[in-house]
């Protein structure tokens, strides 16, 4: 990673079908080499049939589904003294997103159905209604959390407080 300057972002136009500057990173997420015309197809086909099964707008859909999938807090390794405890942090928005996307697409690929876009709208269905098999990842992070802010001594220690507030290892 670059000391002198952070990497600039990239500028992503939104796609044409919805507007959508989400639904073209969700694209860019499931093209894979560099074929974005196989990429929209899959995309916009489940999208159709989202509408066509649920008879909703497929974009809500698709926005609900993220959001229901999105983490929260995640667990980051914090090192004080010789001990590395597991300290839940707040997920910033664009990592939480990037997250969702990521999980999402995962969670499809393992479906069994034959083709891409009936996977895709399958997990955009059940993501929408929270249904169990995709929120395993969220819940993987949310159930380990308490066990983290157990095991760590940010309620209870002085030592530790200044170190996280200093930022600084002791």
């Amino acid at each position: 990673m670059s000391r002198r300057h952070k990497a600039e972002k990239r500028e992503i136009n939104p796609d044409p079908k919805f507007g959508d500057l989400v639904v073209t990173k969700f694209m860019n997420a499931i093209m894979l080499d560099g074929k974005k015309s196989v990429a929209e197809n899959i995309v916009y086909g489940a999208f159709d049939a989202v509408q066509g099964k649920s008879k909703q707008e497929p974009l809500t859909v698709f926005h609900s589904a993220l959001d229901n999938i999105a983490p929260h807090v995640e667990v980051r390794s914090r090192r004080v003294g010789g001990a590395t405890y597991q300290v839940p942090v707040d997920v910033r928005p664009e990592r939480r997103q990037a997250l969702a996307i990521r999980w999402l697409i995962a969670a499809a690929r393992k479906r069994n159905e034959t083709t891409m876009v009936d996977r895709l709208s399958g997990e955009l269905l059940d993501a929408s209604n929270a249904a169990p098999p995709l929120r395993s990842a969220k819940t993987r992070t949310r159930w380990l959390t308490p066990t983290a802010r157990s095991r760590t001594i940010a309620g209870n220690s002085e030592r530790y407080r200044k170190a996280v507030h200093n930022g600084s290892r002791i």
